[in-house]
């Protein structure tokens, strides 16, 4: 989101809650409060924490706001007007940890906790009807699940039966939820009144057209929550006539030791404490370099800090201040005039011109990784040319020619803090503002020679 807006692009970041099911219900029950208390406790502490990492979210929903409610309930009259929705009774296992029904196949897997057998009277949700149409939609729209790994599940997924979507619970079991408009005996499940987050913004309940933001361009989503957002959200979308999302993009985990983190294993990471000893930036930046989006990674603290020293210490942050030192001690800190280029420079500039327009088509494609690893590729290469060209050397002999060398290189630099601000909002910030650039143009020559360097503190300081 940061890296649209940088680009000139109109962005709309949506995070928030799901604060409805058995699980809130029952959670909310064991600390003798109301489930609406326990969600009126819970909600602040992600927002609090949504600010300390500096999340740029436009809009933080909760589903227990009136405004998705309403939604929600316009929704499920499309589709029960449609004729895709019918009651009946269902006799089956229903795993409490997932709040939905599941096969005898899946309960033997493992992978479900608080199995119950059930019976009882519902409304059904008739998904199978658009099976056929979400298979070609996935066909013709090849980056609609990503990564590849993942649509190929979801279409082994859809050549089997679908079976219809059971989407409500009587309320005699589970209250806490969205009423149904059609029957106040039942409340809306959990996943039907959860999804439907995405079109709460904007929704004009009268016309019944979504808001300026619909279609969205991603879903950016666990890997564990696939199945519902890639089966279930399409099919209701496709139900109620609503243009289906550009992307559905499932991300891995974070490991630790080659296995999921669990409390009950305790091989927990605290994010907390790595923002309190090292800062926001540095904990964003190993994140988005080391996992290959879609695919798990292994975290551990010692590779946090290799990639940390080698990185921003070293490549980055010491390259800023080898630049700006001899900038301060030789040109009385005012940026130097580049005067003509020569060959070395003009690789320089060359590279830092095509930059951008690699690194857009990265990040279009959902290559985080590689993108943040082709802006540090340009950062060595401008280290490589202070070392060739030796500007502490050439001041001695020729000013000017050192003075298009440090240009040169403080340009590189600008350009690569643009890029990375995405990533290091705050330390580039600093960077920028140390080198009075104030705007994210990322054409080359925009840094003002002639304007004085302002005062500062390594931004990466080593980490023994």
């Amino acid at each position: 989101a940061r890296y649209k807006r940088n680009i000139g692009k109109s962005t709309f970041f949506l995070t928030g809650l799901d604060e409805h099911g058995q699980k809130v219900q029952e959670a909310a029950e064991k600390n003798n409060i109301f489930p609406q208390d326990h969600c009126d406790k819970m909600a602040p502490r992600f927002i609090s924490l949504w600010k300390k990492l500096r999340i740029s979210n436009d809009d933080f929903i909760r589903t227990t706001q009136v405004r998705h409610a309403k939604v929600v309930q316009e929704i499920l009259k499309i589709v029960m007007e449609k004729g895709d929705i019918y009651e009946d009774e269902y006799e089956g296992l229903y795993s409490v940890s997932e709040e939905r029904f599941i096969t005898e196949k899946e309960s033997e897997s493992g992978n479900f906790r608080d199995i119950k057998k059930l019976k009882e009277k519902n409304y059904f949700f008739k998904m199978s009807k658009y099976q056929n149409d979400l298979i070609n939609h996935i066909e013709k729209n090849p980056m609609f699940i990503q990564p590849e790994h993942r649509k190929n599940e979801i279409l082994g997924f859809l050549r089997k039966p679908l079976n219809d979507l059971c989407i409500s619970r009587p309320k005699e079991r589970l209250n806490w939820g969205i009423e149904l408009p059609f029957d106040k005996e039942y409340v809306t499940y959990v996943w039907f009144d959860a999804l439907i987050n995405y079109l709460t913004i904007g929704y004009n309940i009268k016309s019944r057209k979504p808001g300026k933001w619909w279609p969205a361009s991603y879903h950016l989503i666990g890997k564990d929550i696939l199945t519902t957002h890639a089966v279930y959200w399409p099919t209701i979308l496709l139900s109620a006539g609503i243009e289906l999302p550009y992307s559905i993009f499932a991300h891995g985990w974070w490991l630790k030791g080659d296995s999921k983190m669990s409390k009950s294993v305790g091989n927990i990471v605290d994010p907390m404490d790595l923002l309190d000893d090292y800062g926001v930036d540095p904990v964003r930046y190993y994140l988005m370099r080391e996992m290959v989006l879609g695919h798990d990674s292994n975290f551990t603290e010692e590779s946090f800090i290799k990639r940390y020293n080698s990185d921003l210490a070293n490549d980055f942050g010491n390259l800023f201040s080898r630049v700006t030192s001899l900038i301060k001690n030789n040109y009385d800190g005012i940026i130097p005039q580049s005067g003509t280029l020569e060959k070395l420079d003009l690789k320089i500039k060359k590279e830092g011109e095509l930059l951008p327009n690699i690194v857009n088509n990265m990040i279009d494609n959902m290559r985080l990784n590689e993108a943040i690893e082709t802006i540090m590729q340009y950062i060595r290469m401008i280290n490589k040319y202070m070392e060739e060209t030796a500007p502490w050397k050439l001041v001695k002999e020729d000013k000017k020619a050192a003075a298009r060398v440090l240009y040169s290189s403080c340009e590189g630099l600008r350009v690569s803090a643009i890029l990375l601000s995405p990533v290091m909002p705050h330390r580039t910030e600093i960077m920028l503002n140390i080198l009075n650039s104030e705007d994210k143009n990322l054409s080359w020559g925009q840094l003002s020679a002639g304007k004085k360097l302002k005062e500062h503190q390594p931004l990466f300081p080593r980490i023994k």
